[in-house]
Parts: C-alpha cells; sequence; structure tokens
C-alpha cells in the first residue's frame, strides 16, 4: 500500500468507528487510543480526571513506541476491521 493510500484506509476506519453507537470493550479502545495517537503524531499526555486511565493509557503508548506512524495507521485499520468482523 502507498502511503496515500494508508491515509485513506486510516480515515476510513477513524470514520467508521466514529459512527459507531454502541461501546466498545475497554482493552479494544486503548489499542484504537495508542495506534490513534501514533498514526496522528499527537504525543499529548493524557487528560482523563482518572489516574489509572491515564495509566493504562500510559502503557498503551509504551507498548507502540517503536512502529512508524504508518504502521500505525496500518494496525488501527486492521485492528478496526477485525472488531465488524468478528462482532457479535
Amino acid at each position: 500500500m502507498t502511503s496515500e493510500e494508508i491515509d485513506i484506509a486510516f480515515k476510513d476506519a477513524v470514520e467508521r468507528i466514529n459512527a459507531h453507537t454502541e461501546p466498545f470493550p475497554a482493552d479494544f479502545l486503548l489499542r484504537l487510543y495508542a495506534y490513534y495517537k501514533k498514526a496522528t503524531n499527537n504525543y499529548e499526555r493524557p487528560s482523563s480526571r482518572t489516574p489509572i486511565i491515564n495509566a493504562f493509557k500510559t502503557n498503551a503508548l509504551f507498548q507502540i513506541q517503536d512502529i512508524s506512524e504508518d504502521e500505525a495507521k496500518q494496525a488501527y485499520v486492521a485492528l478496526v476491521n477485525n472488531y465488524f468482523l468478528y462482532r457479535k
């Protein structure tokens, strides 16, 4: 995939997630969060009012620190596609 194709697939996946109205599992949300932050080159600190949530978010970001932005976009797309393929 070219970088442009990856960007298009990523934007489509983000739109699918934003349009979904049912709640997502917490572990899925953490992975989405980490991949999204990495894919968009957003390195702001987690801003939850709950310290434990910030800790989980920070840990999720730490786990993917060695991947590129394009790899993060592809992982985000794969995660979204798998979720909608296998959800009940």
